[in-house]
């Protein structure tokens, strides 16, 4: 609570956007009244559950980037917290954070997923695994790529160190954009056993018509 209150007033934390209201269960796109969305059904991804807090809008884009590339960490503490009042968070085997490619690494300094998932396993009591999930070669920026393209740019980037069988895994990174990313290393993580794979985001990008 006493981060929370540090970083935003009441009324400035209540007025950011929130990624609530009805959502495909398994990829979390809003406004959608059935479980899944027409895209989970036809492609459904390699994760099971995409947790969210925030939508990925104005102004919390910008509180994130300040954390990136601004390296004010105490705001990973912050968006590990909201993350932690959502009841699917708990119940996980191992919490395994995002990678970055270690080019990347080196130039920010840190990786904003694992100050994310320290808090959430700090706080949930669940094992954190640093070392079990690498990226293993740089890959372009999603946004710009068409769906196709995207799952192409990923498609090998990652690789596991660990037996995982029959493992309930909670992948945490700080925003979730397309999903490849995340559906790759889904993918990977259950090549390496792992039963479950639940996706739990600081915010989300929303697709806007």
């Amino acid at each position: 609570a006493d981060s929370h209150t540090a970083l935003l007033c009441t009324a400035c934390l209540n007025d950011l956007p929130k990624h609530d209201g009805l959502q495909s269960r398994q990829c979390g796109e809003p406004e959608i009244e059935d479980p899944l969305c027409p895209e989970c059904r036809k492609n459904a991804p390699h994760y099971d559950r995409v947790i969210a807090h925030f939508r990925y809008e104005f102004p919390v884009d910008r509180i994130i980037h300040a954390l990136k590339y601004g390296h004010q960490l105490p705001i990973a503490q912050w968006l590990g917290e909201h993350l932690l009042a959502h009841p699917e968070i708990g119940g996980h085997d191992y919490i395994i954070p995002m990678p970055l490619h270690p080019e990347r690494l080196r130039e920010r300094g840190f990786n904003q997923s694992i100050e994310i998932a320290r808090i959430v396993s700090q706080q949930s009591k669940q094992p954190l695994l640093l070392d079990s999930l690498k990226r293993t070669r740089p890959t372009l920026p999603q946004t710009r790529l068409s769906p196709k393209e995207r799952l192409a740019n990923v498609r090998g980037a990652f690789e596991c160190t660990t037996d995982l069988t029959g493992r309930s895994i909670l992948l945490v990174d700080d925003v979730m954009t397309t999903g490849a990313s995340r559906g790759e290393c889904a993918r990977v993580l259950k090549l390496h056993g792992a039963q479950r794979v639940t996706v739990a985001v600081a915010a989300r990008a929303i697709k806007h018509d």
